[in-house]
């Protein structure tokens, strides 16, 4: 059985998502965790068009990538906050994440191995019509998310309310 261009191209993205979000959460510097993040992102995005849902990988590139210029301009613009943010690690703290980090290789190794590669068992070709998708994104039946929309529109407005708070200086 050999390996096909589209598994090489998800391990390739894969292997960037995965080298970026470790970069994101790694390094001190505020821009560039979320230069970091905005790399995970556009390859989520990426993930989604090798498995053939072109209008969900559109979103994720629109909806997520401009959130990260959102944060750009919340928490970097607003607070000027450019100071190396790096404080010292205690060794438990150190030792539960490698530990959690392990724990979570393991379980996706397991999911990996006893599953097989997803992309073999998902029909090709085969898309939602995006007047379906927007009909079960509005509605408010079993299975649709009008519910989680609003949950994450007040989350995003909470947020944006306390980057004003942040930002705002003291009298």
């Amino acid at each position: 059985m050999g390996t096909t261009l589209q598994e090489i191209a998800f391990y390739v993205v894969a292997a960037i998502i995965a080298v970026s979000s470790i970069m994101a959460v790694t390094t001190g510097k505020i821009l560039r965790a979320a230069t970091y993040l905005l790399f995970v992102l556009f390859g989520t995005g990426a993930i989604y068009g090798i498995l053939g849902y072109t209008f969900l990988g559109a979103v994720q590139l629109m909806v997520y990538a401009g959130g990260i210029v959102v944060l750009y301009v919340f928490s970097i613009l607003l607070t000027q906050s450019d100071k190396n943010l790096k404080y010292p690690i205690r060794k438990a703290k150190l030792i539960s994440v490698l530990l959690t980090t392990g724990a979570g290789a393991v379980l996706v190794m397991s999911i990996l191995l006893s599953h097989g590669f997803a992309l073999n068992k998902i029909p090709q070709g085969i898309e939602l019509p995006a007047r379906e998708i927007g009909h079960a994104l509005i509605g408010i039946d079993k299975y649709q998310f009008v519910l989680p929309f609003e949950v994450v529109s007040v989350l995003l407005l909470s947020c944006m309310i306390g980057a004003i708070l942040i930002a705002r200086k003291e009298k």
